[in-house]
């Protein structure tokens, strides 16, 4: 990793380039294996450029990777919201709320995936899975 690609933490000001380098870079970092990293320079992307889809769907995934769930639910609603035909978004953003123990919200925007996509197994398999736990907990 060449000195470019390092992610500052704010002391030293902004990361080398513009918002476009940003992004190549945290997308390059997230493809990598380095979501964490990932994530901290498509943040300052996304707040140079809050209305880049693309930097916003980067930086969604780049949470969500990270562990960061909370923080991709609201990433990837924002694209949602933008832009409600944004089928992988609403896939995202079930899967982010699942992930912080919100099963009950995470349902509707599954659905709404898989009615977007039904031949989308990744969305019909999280579906089935949060309507499994919602009806075991009901049962219990």
């Amino acid at each position: 990793m060449g000195q470019s690609d390092n992610v500052h933490d704010g002391s030293w000001g902004a990361p080398e380039g513009g918002v476009y380098d940003w992004y190549q870079r945290g997308v390059r970092l997230l493809k990598d294996g380095s979501p964490a990293a990932a994530a901290a320079l498509l943040e300052r992307a996304a707040a140079a450029e809050p209305e880049s889809r693309s930097i916003l769907e980067a930086l969604a995934r780049a949470q969500f990777n990270s562990r960061q769930y909370a923080e991709a639910a609201v990433s990837f609603r924002q694209i949602v919201d933008a832009n409600p035909a944004e089928d992988y978004a609403y896939f995202g953003l079930g899967l982010s709320l699942w992930r912080t123990g919100d099963v009950e919200g995470a349902q509707e925007p599954l659905a709404i995936a898989v009615a977007m996509r039904p031949d989308e197994r990744h969305y019909v398999s999280a579906l089935k899975s949060v309507r499994a736990t919602l009806r075991a907990r009901r049962e219990m």
